[in-house]
């Protein structure tokens, strides 16, 4: 054995230095937890097991089974589960006859055991995501208990239908491609769906405790996660039954326009992030543009809106009919462009992605980033992308001039007319 070695095996090392920092990390795990715990029973004025100490001790424990398992037994290790487990049940069954059911701090005692055992063995960043994780449990007690008491029945199971969709159905769909041009994977289409829900699904929570009475800026930021083009109709119809919020109004237009480039980057990056080596300066220079127009804008504002009314972008908390419609369109999008690829090379695909961006940006985003380097070239796939992205500009300039107010119309030909300019700046740097 090498002298700097404390333990080698065949299947597992441990240096000296790997053993004082996993130890130190150990220790770290057991004051945050213990900390918050301790911290808690001050704050809720009730009496617990575990503090600081005994957290700390327990996640060293941990350590130190799992380290004497490896060396001699595992059942070292399972004595050492035990003993906690039965700690635990003793000290929750006194707690339990003092009238205490609470068995927060004594699942938070178990869980720490086993982090103990588990930085042990190396799963550092693992312990430290899932430590994270409980703090922020055990600190949101009340809030939790808040927006709880808040929730309908109708966003109860919404939720109940997201965690089916996302972790019952998706992980089970083929993820074979077959169709036309071979593109159609059923799994993809379902991470598809489970993402454009699920993003819609975040907004309106958010708008639900956040958005209501923060304002117009702040429902239009959580609404641009959704559609930017949805928000543009909404507050061009707002800005003719209220003129007199028109510059605010535009702003939150401007905002979902920033957002709406923040979700270009992710479902480039999330399908293809080799595209965003061409890409990235482009829609950099859109977004800071749409970004500095938002900001001017905004300091602009001569009404400061007291907004408490409560908008509902939409109606269902979890809207899988669009959902599910967005992966149909989504595959036709791919249909179309892998024909008008096939059929009439770049100029095809240009033409598609411009008419499809009208409507929706979000699929051609996708369709095109999934076929970028492999059925077409990258600087046609960004191309198309850019395009998509000046497409949908225009559109919804068309729908503020069409519904909007006369002040909002002024407002938007002003703020577009530099967001357009980007594009098109972005689109002669890419080619």
């Amino acid at each position: 054995m090498d002298d700097n070695f404390i333990l080698q095996l065949e299947n597992f090392e441990l240096t000296q230095l790997d053993f004082l920092i996993r130890m130190l990390v150990t220790i770290g795990v057991g004051l945050v937890l213990g900390l918050e715990r301790e911290f808690s029973q001050f704050s809720e004025k009730i009496e617990i097991f575990a503090g600081v100490r005994t957290f700390t001790l327990v996640a060293l424990l941990g350590f130190l089974t799992a380290l004497m398992g490896i060396i001699f037994t595992y059942w070292i290790f399972i004595a050492g589960f035990f003993s906690v487990v039965f700690i635990v049940a003793v000290s929750y069954w006194v707690t339990s006859q003092k009238g205490s059911i609470g068995g927060t701090t004594e699942f938070a005692t178990i869980l720490t055991f086993l982090l103990g055992a588990l930085i042990l063995v190396g799963n550092i960043n693992a312990s430290l995501a899932l430590t994270v994780i409980t703090v922020v449990l055990l600190s949101l007690k009340v809030k939790l208990r808040t927006i709880i008491g808040q929730l309908t029945q109708k966003e109860l199971y919404a939720f109940v239908r997201f965690v089916v969709i996302a972790l019952l159905i998706l992980p089970f769909l083929p993820n074979n491609y077959f169709g036309p041009y071979n593109i159609i994977n059923p799994r993809e289409i379902g991470w598809i769906i489970v993402l454009t829900s699920g993003i819609g699904f975040v907004g309106y929570v958010l708008m639900k405790f956040l958005g209501a009475n923060k304002g117009i800026l702040l429902t239009s930021l959580f609404g641009g996660f959704v559609s930017s083009t949805v928000i543009t109709l909404t507050f061009s119809k707002k800005s003719k039954e209220n003129p007199s919020l028109s510059q605010n109004y535009a702003v939150g237009i401007f905002a979902a326009a920033t957002i709406m480039v923040i979700r270009m980057f992710l479902w480039v990056y999330i399908f293809n992030s080799k595209m965003l080596n061409g890409l990235l300066l482009p829609l950099l220079i859109v977004f800071l543009t749409a970004l500095g127009t938002t900001f001017f804008f905004y300091k602009k504002q001569v009404s400061k809106p007291n907004f408490n009314e409560k908008m509902k972008l939409l109606e269902d908390p979890l809207n899988i009919k669009n959902a599910v419609f967005f992966g149909i369109f989504y595959i036709g999008i791919l249909m179309l462009i892998s024909y008008a690829s096939a059929t009439y090379g770049a100029k095809g695909i240009y033409i598609s992605s411009t008419l499809s961006a009208l409507t929706d940006i979000d699929a051609i985003a996708i369709s095109v980033s999934k076929l970028g380097g492999s059925t077409i070239n990258f600087l046609t796939a960004q191309n198309a992308i850019l395009l998509a992205t000046l497409s949908n500009t225009i559109m919804k300039i068309g729908i503020a001039i069409w519904i909007g107010s006369k002040d909002l119309k002024k407002y938007v030909i002003i703020g577009y007319s530099f967001i357009l300019i980007a594009g098109i700046v972005g689109f002669i740097i890419l080619n």
